[in-house]
């Protein structure tokens, strides 16, 4: 398909466009959780569990679509509603001095898919399988660059389609200050060994073959939301228009931790992946000395800058991110983070291998094999994920409101964060810390809730119930550094959430308002320390 033919092209679809997609907006995508995967590195068509994958060797390691399709009752088991799965176009075939582009992110070839990913039926069926569970899909895809394996002086354009010639490139130049946007969008990604020719999406023939392109692959496969790469080396105006065409929810990503720049990006989008929350609940969660406060500073930055919080993409993992557990094995702390994720404002995405615990530091060592670790739903984050994703499916399916009301933070201290979601009887209330496994016993009463005295509530990830007490505080059993995670009993009522059953509280002893709850005997000191942690957490609860 020759370039000139687009603008032409591009009237036809945009005329005849209505009715043919069945689009997934952004209202319908908010109350989804999302699984995100390297089709290359979490499933076989052989549904092998021990075939090798060296990730320092950057080779193809031999997922598939229809190997997704083979495991989507462990996705769906963990409470997901939607799977990302990275770029499916025909990628530069040679090695790299960096390996093979088994990731899918150096495309030469839009109107081709990956044949090491499967077939066109292949891609078809893992769309259709998704559907057929109510689950949506979502496709990574690349528009600020193709790959090349070579120096910027050796590029042949003409492999390159349908972008076949280099007028429609930009000049090449390295990126050498990030702060420089004109540069940042204009110049090139990647060096000498494997660039990445830079098009010129703000050239009407480059966006119109954009648009016309995505169109139809949304249509063709019957994808139900986009995740764009690289979006701060793209102008908005084309971003606008991409988004506009493709007629599904599209997030892109843009790299930078500044809520106030980051947030600009969603005039043009209808989200995006929420980089400015990500560096604070790291800095928070990743060892025991961090603190709440900037966590506390992105909320009210995030909120103030975005168009729109109930839509961006938040996690704390990413096949371009270091693995939580790469900085912290601490198990308590990756169960506050994976919590956080699923409850916190916006859709959650959790990328493969983090309910397994995988520790890779950075790309390639990121990008591990979820096979290797047998598809194992006994590990504890495994269980922590499908207890949290339940209660936030939960909630929506008792309130679709719950996906827009914001996160309300009760109380704080250096090293605990409780929060409430959702209107008066249908929302959940969440406290995170970093005390770490090995912290202290504790009871932090807390107020503020929503709920009335003697209300019934369950605690999600341990089952015991609880009794809102005669002052109105909630006791929260702080234990071993756990996340705690509360809803009402009436709630509840119907749902899968703890199988039905609960758990009393232990009688060991009462704090003040006369509710049972449990501490620790751990010795005088510690028991010291945490009366004053109560005493403290009841004067400031109410702050």
């Amino acid at each position: 398909m020759k370039i000139v033919i687009f603008a032409c092209a591009t009237v036809a679809w945009l005329v005849a466009s209505a009715g043919v997609v069945q689009a997934a907006t952004a209202e319908q995508w908010r109350s989804r959780s999302i699984y995100q995967l390297l089709t290359d590195r979490f499933a076989r068509t052989d549904e092998s569990t021990t075939a090798p994958c060296n990730v320092a060797d950057g080779d193809f390691c031999g997922g598939t679509w229809r190997g997704i399709i083979g495991q989507l009752d462990y996705i769906q088991d963990m409470g997901f509603t939607a799977i990302w799965i990275s770029p499916i176009t025909y990628n530069l075939p040679e090695r790299t001095a960096y390996g093979y582009a088994y990731h899918g992110y150096w495309q030469q070839d839009l109107y081709r898919l990956n044949d090491h990913f499967g077939t066109a039926d292949d891609l078809k069926a893992l769309s259709q399988a998704l559907h057929d569970r109510n689950m949506y899909l979502m496709v990574d895809v690349v528009t600020n660059h193709n790959g090349w394996n070579g120096s910027a002086d050796t590029v042949d354009y003409s492999r390159f389609h349908p972008f076949d010639d280099a007028k429609y490139y930009h000049p090449y130049c390295p990126i050498t200050d990030y702060d420089n946007q004109t540069m940042v969008e204009d110049c090139w990604l990647g060096d000498p060994r494997v660039e990445l020719p830079d098009l010129r999406t703000e050239d009407q023939a480059v966006a119109d073959g954009y648009n016309y392109w995505i169109h139809e692959l949304v249509s063709n496969y019957s994808i139900d939301g986009l995740r764009l790469d690289t979006c701060k080396h793209v102008g908005k105006p084309f971003l606008s228009s991409f988004n506009q065409a493709s007629e599904v929810f599209c997030t892109g990503e843009v790299f930078s931790g500044n809520a106030q720049f980051t947030c600009e990006y969603q005039s043009s989008l209808d989200s995006i992946l929420n980089l400015p929350l990500y560096y604070p609940i790291i800095d928070f969660l990743n060892s025991t000395s961090g603190t709440t406060a900037p966590l506390i500073t992105a909320l009210s930055d995030i909120r103030s800058s975005c168009k729109d919080v109930s839509v961006l993409g938040t996690f704390t993992e990413s096949h371009d991110l270091p693995r939580f557990a790469s900085q912290t094995q601490d198990m308590s702390l990756a169960k506050n983070a994976l919590a956080l994720t699923v409850l916190w404002d916006g859709i959650p995405i959790v990328y493969a291998g983090q309910e397994q615990h995988y520790d890779g530091y950075g790309d390639p060592g990121n990008r591990e094999a979820t096979w290797l670790a047998q598809y194992s739903r006994e590990g504890e984050l495994y269980k922590v994920l499908a207890a949290v994703n339940e209660v936030r499916n939960r909630a929506l399916a008792v309130d679709a409101a719950y996906a827009t009301y914001g996160v309300n933070v009760l109380y704080s201290d250096t090293n605990t964060l409780a929060m409430r979601k959702g209107f008066d009887g249908k929302q959940v209330v969440s406290v995170f810390t970093n005390n770490g496994a090995s912290a202290y016993s504790y009871t932090l009463n807390l107020a503020n809730t929503g709920w009335a005295s003697g209300t019934a509530v369950v605690e999600i990830l341990s089952c015991a119930q609880v009794i809102v007490a005669g002052d109105g505080t909630l006791p929260v059993a702080m234990e071993g550094g756990l996340p705690r995670v509360y809803f009402s009993n009436e709630a509840a009522t119907g749902s899968g959430i703890c199988q039905g059953t609960v758990t009393p509280t232990t009688t060991a002893d009462k704090t003040q308002s006369g509710v049972n709850v449990t501490r620790s005997a751990k010795g005088r000191r510690r028991q010291r320390r945490a009366a004053i942690a109560m005493a403290a957490a009841a004067a400031g609860a109410t702050g």
